[in-house]
């Protein structure tokens, strides 16, 4: 099986949709050598903010000297940005031959009464054999969706836990309630197993949070802005601080943009400094400055380009949308420059709620548009757009032709968004860029 084979079967199994139970997943795993019981893992879920964390955690790791797996969940440009070892893809050719050696154990599985493997339990699967097989230090984990029922949480002794924050997000998977949606992600709480929190405390989603970790024996940290055990300061716009009982940073300055990532960097850093076993990593200062600094994940308030400004940002739900507004108002202008707004959604997502945080933008224009995969339509878009009161708004449902009808329109000064979806960033990948803007010249 080469690389393009061991594509289209997984990609033939994205019919089956989502499965959330591991009992299937197990049995696939158990076949491939247990792989799950072998890693030392930090285990991440949240509403937003889970990926930046994990290339936070991975970054510091790595920095520290360590032979770090990441599982990112989903990917941007390329499937196998999901599977990483030091910042390194999986090869073309190992992801090829885990697919090839999992393929007859999923087969002999669907012909039993556990049915058939979805496409992400495949790759997660990949991930973690390649993972045990590469003997990493530790292996960091991305939740899918979720976390009780994700395929990520077959860990029966993760590290340590992380749940960034809590918010509206797979409502109808997940529960219609700050609560219940918080008892979903502290699914991947273990018993006597630290567990670190950005979410507020005292509100609801902290009580269910601190409920399920009382009755798992699981300490439970909280990482706030300002005073605290687990704690950050935002010195200036720039320079940032961070204090745990291990540790007290200063002066770090970081390369992921937006104020969001303040909170993220901290519970990166308040997880591996909440680990307590033999396995805890030697992390000296100098290191998790490093890996904090040069942390990257594609997608997230990323830089295109300066002139016009280009700003592309996986924002896909309302908490998020209004992290990305905050963002934009308060290092690229928006508000006081044109702004050219594209979005494009999933079917999943709900335009009206997540719009709502970037009209207050006033975009000049507007451009609904749809990703090519799992689109919400763009008439859906635009009606929503149009209703929130945006004065300029178009259909252009091709997520490229949308982007040169912005660069079409735009000056030199102006600012220019595309965001809704990993999958409508993910259709302008890096060289499709060079190319509209070659286009403009």
């Amino acid at each position: 099986m080469n690389f393009n084979d061991a594509l289209l079967y997984m990609q033939g199994r994205l019919r089956l949709g989502v499965k959330l139970g591991n009992e299937r997943f197990l049995a696939l795993l158990e076949r491939a050598g247990s792989p799950q019981e072998q890693l030392a893992v930090v285990h991440i879920a949240g509403t937003k903010g889970k990926g930046s964390t994990a290339s936070f955690v991975s970054s510091i790791l790595t920095a520290a000297g360590y032979r770090v797996g990441s599982y990112m969940s989903p990917f941007v440009y390329d499937v196998r940005e999901r599977i990483q070892i030091n910042g390194v893809m999986i090869p073309q050719d190992d992801f090829a031959r885990w697919v090839g050696v999992l393929k007859p154990h999923i087969e002999a599985i669907e012909a039993t009464e556990l049915g058939a493997t979805t496409e992400f339990e495949l790759k997660t699967a990949v991930g973690l054999c390649y993972f045990a097989e590469q003997k990493v230090d530790y292996a960091v984990l991305e939740v899918g969706l979720g976390g009780r029922l994700d395929a990520t949480n077959v860990i029966p002794h993760p590290l340590v836990t992380a749940i960034t924050n809590i918010g509206y997000d797979h409502v109808e998977l997940l529960g219609d309630t700050l609560a219940k949606i918080a008892r979903e992600k502290a699914g991947i709480v273990k018993p006597g197993v630290p567990c670190v929190t950005g979410v507020p405390i005292d509100g609801e989603a902290d009580e269910a949070i601190a409920e399920i970790c009382r009755a798992q024996g699981a300490p439970l940290h909280h990482v706030v802005a300002g005073d605290g055990e687990f704690s950050y300061v935002a010195d200036d716009e720039t320079l940032l601080s961070f204090h745990t009982p291990r540790r007290r940073l200063t002066d770090v300055r970081l390369k992921m943009r937006g104020a969001f990532q303040h909170a993220n960097a901290a519970v990166a850093v308040a997880a591996l400094d909440a680990i307590v076993d033999e396995r805890r990593p030697v992390l000296p200062d100098d290191r998790v400055k490093w890996g904090l600094e040069n942390a990257f994940a594609p997608g997230r308030l990323q830089q295109i380009a300066d002139r016009p400004a280009i700003v592309v940002d996986v924002a896909h739900n309302e908490l998020s949308a209004q992290a990305l507004a905050d963002a934009l108002r308060a290092d690229y202008g928006a508000g006081k420059r044109r702004l050219i707004l594209i979005a494009g959604l999933s079917k999943n997502h709900a335009p009206d709620t997540f719009l709502k945080p970037l009209a207050a933008l006033h975009p000049a224009i507007f451009l609904a548009t749809q990703p090519a995969f799992h689109p919400r339509e763009a008439t859906e878009v635009a009606e929503a757009a149009a209703a929130l009161g945006m004065p300029d708004v178009r259909i252009v449902p091709d997520v490229p032709d949308a982007a040169r009808a912005a660069l079409a329109e735009a000056a030199p000064g102006d600012l220019i968004c595309v965001t809704g979806s990993f999958y409508t960033v993910g259709d302008l990948p890096p060289q499709l860029w060079r190319d509209l803007l070659a286009e403009r010249k």
